[in-house]
């Protein structure tokens, strides 16, 4: 049986000098993380949902308004879906997206990941129905994706075998060798991890990177929450906001290019109309 190698993407050559040295210096995710909050204004996002979900988008929701934010911010920042392979930087191929879902709402129902895949033109509606088609054939409860078919393998292997196992995956990885089967299904390798922790009635919360694979971010979001500004003639305007929070891997760009990348994505989020066409020009990484 031929064993494919995935492609995830192409190393990085005009890249500046600090970023090129950077993941030498700092060799692991974990100790390359920066760490980022940020309060939604979601009064216009709440209309929207409404609204589509009156047009037949049921079920709609900010995980979803996220989602394809995302997407749209990386069609015009893709510097921001780069990653690190074997202490190179590669841009990547692709847009994946992991999402841990549970079977059931219940505190010992089992959990899975799945990968929303996306491309740079998608519009809201196209990543809202890929991840609902995704979602709904994975929490059947006789569904085993290809991720519950391997971890159900390794729970299997005696923990010294484990071990070596894991050594052997990691040095494949470090190389770009992981074959392609076990990309396509790995929670590890993707653009960014989504946690909606609102779903559970809980503030965002900061989740570490892998060191692991090669997911350059890892985003929460938290519940709903009223508060209040004061306006310049004195008056209160009550406001309607969600937190936010981003773990990055700082080695893929610099932080000027961060910002403006969360800066994207926050527009979109807080002013989802504008994800209702595909973006007028996708651009390219160097």
């Amino acid at each position: 049986m031929e064993i494919k190698i995935m492609k995830e993407g192409r190393k990085l050559k005009s890249i500046d000098p600090m970023n090129a040295v950077s993941a030498y210096i700092m060799p692991t995710r974990s100790g390359a993380s920066n760490f980022f909050a940020d309060s939604i204004d979601i009064e216009i996002t709440e209309n929207y949902i409404h609204e589509k979900r009156q047009q037949g988008l049921k079920g709609l929701g900010m995980m979803h308004i996220v989602l394809a934010a995302y997407v749209r911010a990386i069609s015009q920042y893709p510097s921001v879906n780069r990653f690190i392979r074997g202490q190179k930087v590669y841009a990547r191929n692709s847009i994946d997206m992991c999402l841990t879902i549970k079977k059931q709402l219940k505190l010992h129902a089992p959990e899975t990941v799945i990968k929303i895949p996306a491309t740079p033109t998608d519009t809201l509606e196209q990543v809202y129905k890929n991840t609902v088609s995704l979602i709904e054939e994975n929490k059947r409860e006789d569904t085993e994706n290809g991720m519950d078919s391997v971890a159900k393998f390794l729970s299997f292997v005696p923990g010294v075998f484990l071990k070596f196992a894991v050594w052997i995956l990691k040095v494949l990885d470090y190389f770009g060798l992981i074959p392609k089967s076990l990309v396509k299904v790995s929670p590890f390798h993707g653009s960014m991890f989504l946690t909606n922790m609102g779903s559970l009635g809980i503030n965002a919360i900061y989740h570490h990177l892998y060191n692991f694979g090669n997911l350059p971010l890892f985003c929460s979001i938290g519940k709903k929450r009223n508060d209040y500004k004061v306006n310049p003639d004195g008056t209160v305007k009550k406001m309607r906001l969600m937190d936010l929070t981003v773990v990055c891997d700082e080695r893929i760009c610099d932080g000027h290019y961060y910002a403006c990348a969360f800066k994207a994505w926050k527009k979109y989020i807080e002013n989802p109309y504008l994800l209702d066409e595909p973006p007028e020009k996708v651009q390219i990484d160097i």
